[in-house]
């Protein structure tokens, strides 16, 4: 008997929606733009801090890089005496983290080299590097085709490289440049493998002579061999020449709980080895635990945002609702006068504002869901929806309905029953 009742009640309360659907369709937009907003904000912001957080993971969690850094020109040593400046990493760096500091695995030494890449009729300047055979694990990178270097090329000085894929892309785009003679700088070097790359490639075709952003690896023993330990950069017709031994070096810890250690000795140990600030430690694991923390506080303001737009909606239902109280105050009293309790007369508004707020919450998930398909085809750039967004938002609007109705609601069932019949 009770459930038939309570049937009755939502039925009579769809009914009155439907007499005003215009009315009931309007008010509806403030929940639904609110929970939509809630759904896309989380999803765009959850894509653009994974995007983040992926690119560090790419350069290892468990890595400490070190890294030469140019100081100002009035700083660097040898500028005064002569033309050549020297700052930067040194050989010896490198054996003091590679043999002396502890929970470090292996470290990797990398230079830099300022050359032009040609193959045929096609140049482009990529970053030149020389490193060893353990670059590719130390820093995850992995193989399209071919092998990397190995040690035997270091030992032998063999003249080899691995282009980076979209480098390969650019100097071969119709076939595959394993074996051909890539030209860095004066010198000739086969091509034994390709590197995949970092990020996703666009689709366009970088221009020929265009700069490319991309990488040609060599092994250091030969790089040292051909291109000795001075570089020469020519810039506006002007000669600047620069001495640096490694441009980097990336220490792979044995832990994660090693990292926050081997950083500290790293800046100690360059701190007391060099007399200029040519240097800086960079901590992937330390910007991955940054962009977690700086993941939560932009979570926190995106769904503070949409929870404004939701608040909005909620005080357009409860606005529409004392208006309609005001404008049902004769039924009211005839409903009291015919028998029914104020519990009844509670039901019956409640029932027409959740109906309001979940219908609007259930199209606000549907628009929800779309825009951060639209977001990807249209801005390419990457979104995820999590599961507990929908629910999240679903939830908040169905209790938007109940809080911001129950004041209509209790409004009407207190309503003295003659004064109501005597209202015009």
């Amino acid at each position: 008997m009770r459930s038939a009742s309570l049937l009755g009640t939502v039925r009579l309360g769809w009914n009155s929606l439907l007499l005003h659907k215009l009315r009931s369709v309007l008010t509806t937009l403030g929940v639904l733009f609110g929970v939509s907003s809630v759904i896309a904000m989380l999803a765009i912001g959850e894509g653009a801090s994974e995007e983040a957080q992926e690119q560090i993971r790419k350069l290892g969690s468990r890595n400490v890089i070190l890294r030469s850094v140019k100081p100002p020109e009035d700083l660097v040593r040898g500028a005064e005496s002569s033309r050549v400046s020297s700052y930067g990493l040194t050989a010896f760096d490198h054996q003091r983290v590679a043999q002396t500091f502890p929970g470090v695995r292996r470290a990797v030494p990398v230079r830099q080299l300022q050359q032009e890449v040609r193959l045929h009729d096609r140049v482009l300047n990529p970053r030149v590097l020389a490193t060893v055979p353990e670059y590719v694990d130390v820093t995850g990178r992995p193989l399209s085709e071919g092998r990397f270097i190995s040690a035997e090329d270091q030992q032998r000085f063999t003249n080899v490289c691995v282009l980076g894929y979209e480098v390969a892309r650019h100097l071969a785009p119709f076939e595959s440049p394993l074996g051909k003679r890539i030209k860095i700088g004066a010198d000739y070097f086969t091509c034994v493998g390709v590197l995949l790359p970092r990020v996703p490639l666009g689709t366009d075709q970088p221009a020929p002579g265009a700069d490319v952003t991309g990488e040609v690896f060599l092994p250091l023993e030969t790089a040292k061999r051909w291109f000795g330990e001075i570089q020469v950069k020519i810039r506006s017709g002007s000669r600047e020449m620069e001495e640096v031994q490694l441009h980097e070096i990336i220490a792979e810890c044995e832990s994660d709980e090693a990292v926050p250690l081997v950083a500290a000795a790293s800046r100690e140990m360059l701190a007391r080895n060099h007399t200029q600030q040519d240097y800086e430690v960079v901590v992937p694991l330390e910007q991955l635990l940054r962009a977690q923390e700086t993941k939560r506080i932009f979570t926190i303001v995106l769904s503070s945002i949409a929870a404004i737009s939701l608040l909005v909606g909620g005080i357009g239902i409860m606005n529409v609702m004392l208006a309609t109280v005001t404008e049902r105050t004769r039924e009211i009293g005839i409903r009291r006068a015919l028998g029914a309790k104020k519990r009844h007369i509670v039901t019956q508004f409640l029932v027409e504002t959740v109906v309001l707020s979940i219908g609007g919450g259930l199209l606000g998930i549907a628009l929800g869901l779309l825009i951060p398909i639209g977001v990807e085809y249209w801005a390419n750039m990457r979104t995820i929806v999590t599961p507990t967004a929908p629910i999240l938002a679903f939830v908040i609007s169905a209790g938007i309905g109940i809080v911001f109705g129950l004041y209509p609601a209790w409004r009407a069932a207190n309503m003295d029953p003659v004064e109501a019949l005597r209202h015009e």
